[in-house]
Formats: structure tokens, sequence, C-alpha cells
């Protein structure tokens, strides 16, 4: 099979682009999501796909989408950013655009495309963790998604690492995103910042003296200058990372932890603490490799990529 197209459906964009069998994106387009409005969303990605298609032979489209994701029949049983309730996302869509239509969670088809073709392509058993506003992952177990059994297998984020701490938006409290996503670095960021001590000088510069106007990107722009704040924030978030993932890997031995998402353009700031904690916790650890962390290959493409070779898989 040649070319397919994936699509990756988050909450306010949707990207799609065609790919070749070696994982490369040959053309690429966007559009806005009408997060409130399935029809329109639909809308938007036949609209997508027609327009690769008007330059490009595709044979199936594989959809990553941001939700619950039942593989087998194609339905998003929920979607947290977008009004997606036991939708039928497959049968729609394949009426729509006319071709195959494979529909898979977006961190598992961003995980599939790391696998085969970025940071995880030399392992049959992979973790992919994503850390970004929150925490999000994907698993390939003996070279295979792991979904469980409805679908929603690899919700990472919400392992719970703390009884009773921070509260999470999924309702429980102590989820491990709370302590390791960019909302996190934010958050403790802001704490900071408010204290208005003078080792937070320089995030405070940064954000105007105003806490709720302090951003991630801002955290990591002053690490990166060498800021012993911003630097412990990193150190802090980087912890949790690998606290959490020798959780992970005491139920699920990967070869390899690939972490991805914004936060990762800190490098070895954040993941530089995240391997000293996996290697201070891990399970057995005198008698075992040390599991490797690298960051994800694929950037912003790893779930249209991922997506897209499920679906060539599918045919």
């Amino acid at each position: 099979m040649g070319l397919t197209i994936g699509v990756d459906i988050g909450g306010t964009k949707i990207a799609a682009g065609v790919v070749d069998e070696d994982g490369s994106l040959v053309a690429k387009t966007r559009r806005k999501t009408s997060a409130s409005d399935p029809g329109a969303i639909q809308a938007e990605v036949a609209d997508a796909v027609a327009e690769l298609r008007a330059d490009h032979d595709v044979d199936a489209v594989g959809v990553a989408a941001a939700g619950f994701v039942d593989a087998t029949s194609g339905v998003v049983l929920f979607a947290p950013n977008l009004a997606w309730r036991d939708e039928p996302l497959k049968d729609d869509l394949t009426r729509l655009i006319g071709l195959p239509v494979v529909i898979e969670n977006d961190a598992n088809a961003a995980a599939w495309g790391e696998f085969k073709f970025g940071a995880a392509r030399e392992v049959d058993d992979a973790v992919l963790v994503t850390v970004g506003t929150g925490l999000g992952g994907g698993i390939v177990v003996d070279g295979r998604v792991l979904r469980g059994h409805v679908g929603v297998g690899g919700e990472l984020g919400h392992v719970r690492m703390v009884p009773d701490g921070i509260r999470c938006g999924c309702g429980n409290r102590g989820c491990w995103e709370q302590y390791a996503s960019g909302n996190a670095l934010q958050r403790e960021g802001r704490e900071l910042v408010a204290k208005g001590s003078a080792f937070s000088a320089r995030l405070s510069e940064l954000c105007g003296g105003d806490p709720d106007k302090l951003r991630g990107g801002m955290i990591t722009q002053a690490a990166a200058e060498g800021d012993p704040a911003a630097v412990d924030l990193l150190a802090d978030l980087g912890h949790w990372l690998g606290e959490g993932m020798a959780q992970i890997a005491a139920v699920l031995d990967p070869a390899l932890f690939v972490v991805g998402g914004g936060v990762v353009e800190a490098g070895d700031l954040l993941i530089g603490p995240a391997r000293a904690a996996l290697a201070r916790q891990l399970t057995g650890r005198a008698h075992r490799p040390v599991i490797g962390i690298v960051p994800a290959a694929l950037g912003n493409g790893a779930g249209m990529i991922g997506a897209a070779d499920l679906a060539r898989a599918a045919q």
C-alpha cells in the first residue's frame, strides 16, 4: 500500500498529513476544531482530507482522536475537551470521506508513530509519556498497541501517585499529571513568584511581576539561561516524572520510555532528573538494566504519522 492520511484531532486544532510507507510527512494541512459541535468537527476533517487528496492518491485515513476510543468499532466513548459522547466517528467519517477509516486514541497513535519510525523503533516494548498541559501516554507491548478492555488503557496521567493529594480535573486526588505536567510546572512557578523572594526574581521579571501571567515556556527559558529557581522547578518536574515511570516499569517492564510534549524542549534539565529518579526507584535496580529515557523524535507529527500507519496496516 502506498500513501495514507493521518489526522490528529485535538481540542483546538485538526492537523492532517499525507504519510508515506517510511513514515515521512509528504504534505500537511490544518483546520480549527469546533470543540462543541461534533458535526462540524467531522466536516472539517472531511474537508482537510479532500484538500490533501486533490494532489495525492491515498488508500485510507487514520484518525488520532483525543478521547476514549473503542478501536474495534471506531466509536469515541468520551472526550474531555470535545463534545464526543458515544460518537460513531468511524462510520460517520467513512461515509463523508469515501475511504476506509481507522480511529485510534491520539496518545496511542503517537506512541505507535514513535515505535515504528521514531525514538523507539529499535525496541519491541516502549512507553510514550507526553508532558504537555496535562500528562498522557501510549504503550506498545510486544510490538502491539496496548488498548485495554474497552480501549481506555494507557491513561498514565491518572495513575494515582499521592494518596489524598492535589485534586485532579478527572475528580480524583493525587493523579500523576498533577505533579508531572506543564500545569504542575506553571502552578509551582506561580507560587514561587507570589512569595516575592529574590530567588524568583528572573521569573518575576519575565511575567511582569504578575504570577498569573507566568507560563511554562518562561520557566523553560529562564532555566536555559541558568536561573537557579527555574532549574529547580524543572528538576522537581523531572523527579516526579521519573518517580511515576518507576511505578509504570514495575507493571510493564518496558525497554524504553519516550518523552514527548512541549515541556521536553527543556532537554536534560528535565530528562536528567527523570533518569536519576527512575534509576533510584526502579524495582530490582541492582539486578536489571536501567530503563532508558529519551526525547521523542517525531514532534507534533507523531499522532498523524502513527494514525496513518495504523490505517495502512488495517487494509
